[in-house]
């Protein structure tokens, strides 16, 4: 069951994801309006690079973004303007990541321009459910098509279909509103994080939205009274002068956590995490664990207990890209492909695609997670001046 607690923090809005016994994930932004994940703009091809068949495009003055060309597309000539949304922040050095097929999420379905097919959440698991989601919404397809997301099995086939219909009717708008337009216009503004946030969780697992800012709770309010209604009840203004709301749930502690290269395991082994530029490395280590089982058993304890915390790690500090995990050695190959699995389980319940690619001859496992925002030691210290390209 999971709480949002939404607050302001270190000059930005803080948006918290609470289980009931930990943090599992925070995510900081700017609290004025920025260039953010989901905004589409049109901007202005402003040079091609043919070796690597891609494209900067200025989607406003001096903000400039990556466009990788499509297999099979026309390349833009400089000074084109093109319909992009903005896909991924920039992160230090890479600039932002901009994408011509355009998608708007709703609760239940995200439609998807640019090819008329219908795709269904890995996390509906009931084939005979996810073939007639498929054949659902095929006949609402157009020069588009549809991503049909896990809240969709708790609702009616007549409420899927208003929200396709709805995103497809402001999809056909977008595109005539396209061609009248200026230059560095944002013809579509993503829901701010909070508010993603709200959307993207299952409505069973939600069960309250916390905040103590008013005009937060006000904004919050709005939107659930326009696109979710029925979890209206679950948004509280919380009002203690005694014990603000950060300290209730301590956040500052959470949040130096989440920042320090080390964490400590039950075990009394212990994880360092080191980002870097290009990857992130993660050591187990057996630090104090004084068991008395006999040494292989230490480690396969020590291993699997770490398995769980890297997952939520991952999660709670934004951490994507390649990851390289170097595990503690075991000798029998039957613990470490239990180990393997249960990492896998748990990476998979992470709602940022997170794959567990193999094993390395060195024997360091390999995991890859999608790139979407900033990790979180970024965020922290971003300041609220900064664009997505700075």
């Amino acid at each position: 069951m999971s709480k949002l607690i939404i607050t302001r923090l270190k000059g930005q809005i803080l948006t918290a994801l609470w289980d009931g016994n930990h943090m599992i994930q925070l995510q900081f932004d700017p609290d004025s309006r920025q260039p953010q994940v989901g905004d589409i703009y049109l901007g202005r091809v402003q040079n091609y690079l043919k070796n690597i068949q891609a494209a900067f495009i200025e989607i406003q003055p001096d903000l400039i973004g990556y466009y990788s060309i499509p297999e099979g597309e026309k390349p833009p000539v400089p000074g084109d303007e093109i319909l992009v949304q903005l896909t991924r922040e920039a992160v230090k050095t890479k600039a932002a990541v901009l994408s011509a097929e355009l998608s708007l999420p709703g609760r239940y379905v995200v439609l998807v321009s640019g090819e008329k097919r219908v795709s269904v959440s890995n996390k509906i698991t009931d084939r005979e459910r996810r073939e007639w989601l498929k054949e659902l919404l095929l006949p609402y397809c157009g020069d588009w098509g549809y991503i049909v997301r896990t809240n969709s099995g708790q609702v009616s086939d007549e409420e899927i279909i208003s929200e396709a219909g709805k995103l497809a009717a402001l999809y056909q708008e977008l595109m005539q509103i396209g061609k009248h337009r200026i230059c560095f216009s944002r013809l579509y503004a993503g829901d701010t994080a909070y508010l993603t946030a709200i959307r993207d969780i299952a409505a069973a697992d939600l069960t309250d939205i916390v905040t103590d800012q008013e005009d937060l709770h006000a904004s919050i309010q709005a939107f659930l009274n326009q696109y979710q209604p029925e979890d209206g009840g679950k948004l509280s203004l919380y009002a203690d002068p005694l014990l603000p709301l950060g300290k209730l749930y301590g956040l500052e502690t959470v949040i130096e956590q989440a920042l320090n290269r080390r964490v400590w395991l039950k075990s009394g082994g212990y994880l360092v995490i080191e980002p870097t530029e290009t990857l992130t490395v993660i050591d187990v280590n057996t630090g104090k664990y004084n068991g008395r089982k006999k040494m292989e058993d230490t480690f396969f304890k020590i291993n699997r207990e770490a398995a769980q915390e890297i997952a939520a790690q991952l999660r709670l500090r934004n951490l994507s890209g390649i990851i390289l995990v170097d595990f503690i050695d075991m000798a029998e190959e039957e613990h470490t492909n239990q180990l393997l699995a249960e990492l896998e389980a748990a990476v998979n319940r992470d709602p940022v695609k997170t794959v567990l690619v193999d094993r390395t001859k060195l024997n360091l496992v390999e995991l890859t997670r999608k790139k979407v925002r900033k990790p979180l030691y970024e965020q922290v210290y971003v300041k609220a001046s900064d664009s997505v390209n700075r």
